[in-house]
C-alpha cells in the first residue's frame, strides 16, 4: 500500500500547493503490482479520500485516457506511461547511457541497470537485462530500498550529511536475506566506505544468491546524479571475481557516461 501523507501533515492549499492536483497524483500512485485493478472504495481507502472525491478524480483521469473502467473496477491505461517517458526523454543522461550499458551487458553477459534516488528508494530508469537473476521482476520504474542495494548506497553516500541522517533516521532495518546489514551503525559505516572508495559491492543483502556492484554517474559539476549497476548470481560470479574482473569495466562505463554528459549535456 502507498504511504501517503496523513491529511494533517499534508501542505495546506495555497498559491504554491494545488490540493486537487496532489490528490490526483495520489490516485495514480494507488495502482501498483499488488493492486492493478481496484474498486472505487479501494481507491478511496488507499488514498485517504472520500468516495465522492476519489470518484471525481477517477472519472477525470478516465476522460483524459489515463484510467479505464468496466463499470466496477478501475485500472491504469498504457497512456500513463507518457508521464514517465516525459521524464526519460527530457534527460540527456539516458540517451548517452543506453548504448554504453548495452555494450557492457554484452561484454559481461550480465544485467546492467541505472537508477536514481527518490525518497528512500532507488528508481530504475534504464535496464539492460541479460538473464533473470532476481525473484523480483525489475524494469524501468521499479523501486527497491536504497539502504540495502549497491546503487542505493552509492546515491546515499553522495548526500550531504544532514540529508543522509534524515534518511537513516526514517529507516526500519529488517533482515531481507541471510547477509542483510543488521543495524544502523554498520549500515552507516558501509555507506561511508562506499563514499570513500567510489564504488559499492552488496553481497546477498537484498536477496540470497544475488551479488551486485555499483558505481556513480556524475554531472559536469562532479555531483552524483545516478548510479550504474551490474548484478549477478554469487554461484556464477563471486564477490572476489566481481571486484577483480567486473569493477574496472563498470568504473570505465560509468566514467564514459559521465564524460558524455559533461561534453554534450
Amino acid at each position: 500500500m502507498n504511504d501517503n501523507a496523513a491529511p494533517e501533515l499534508a501542505p495546506k492549499p495555497g498559491d504554491s500547493y494545488v490540493q486537487s492536483f496532489a490528490r490526483g497524483l495520489s490516485v495514480i500512485r494507488a495502482f501498483d503490482a499488488t493492486a492493478p485493478r481496484q474498486t472505487l472504495t479501494e481507491v478511496s481507502r488507499r488514498c485517504g479520500l472520500t468516495r465522492a472525491g476519489a470518484r471525481r478524480i477517477l472519472l477525470t483521469l478516465e476522460t483524459l485516457g489515463y484510467v479505464k473502467s468496466d463499470g466496477r473496477l478501475f485500472a491504469l491505461t498504457p497512456k500513463i506511461l507518457d508521464l514517465g517517458f516525459a521524464y526519460l526523454s527530457s534527460q540527456p543522461l539516458w540517451q548517452f547511457a543506453e548504448p554504453v550499458m548495452q555494450q557492457l551487458a554484452a561484454e559481461l553477459n550480465e544485467s546492467v541497470s541505472a537508477a536514481v534516488l527518490e525518497g528512500q528508494d532507488i528508481v530504475y530508469v534504464l535496464r539492460v537485462p541479460a538473464r533473470k537473476i532476481m525473484s523480483i521482476n525489475l524494469g524501468v520504474g521499479s523501486r527497491l530500498p536504497a539502504w540495502c542495494t549497491s546503487m542505493g548506497r552509492i546515491l546515499l553516500a553522495s548526500l550531504p550529511p544532514p540529508a543522509l541522517e534524515a534518511q537513516l533516521g526514517q529507516l526500519n532495518i529488517a533482515p531481507l536475506a541471510s547477509r542483510t546489514v543488521a543495524n544502523l551503525p554498520d549500515l552507516r559505516e558501509r555507506i561511508a566506505q562506499t563514499g570513500r572508495q567510489g564504488w559499492c559491492l552488496v553481497n546477498q543483502e537484498l536477496e540470497d544468491g544475488l551479488v551486485s556492484l555499483a558505481a556513480p554517474i556524475t554531472d559536469r559539476k562532479g555531483q552524483v546524479i545516478a548510479a550504474l549497476n551490474v548484478g549477478s548470481q554469487v554461484n556464477r560470479r563471486s564477490p572476489e571475481q566481481l571486484l577483480e574482473q567486473t569493477l574496472p569495466r563498470l568504473l570505465d562505463a560509468a566514467g564514459q557516461i559521465s564524460r558524455l554528459l559533461q561534453i554534450k549535456a
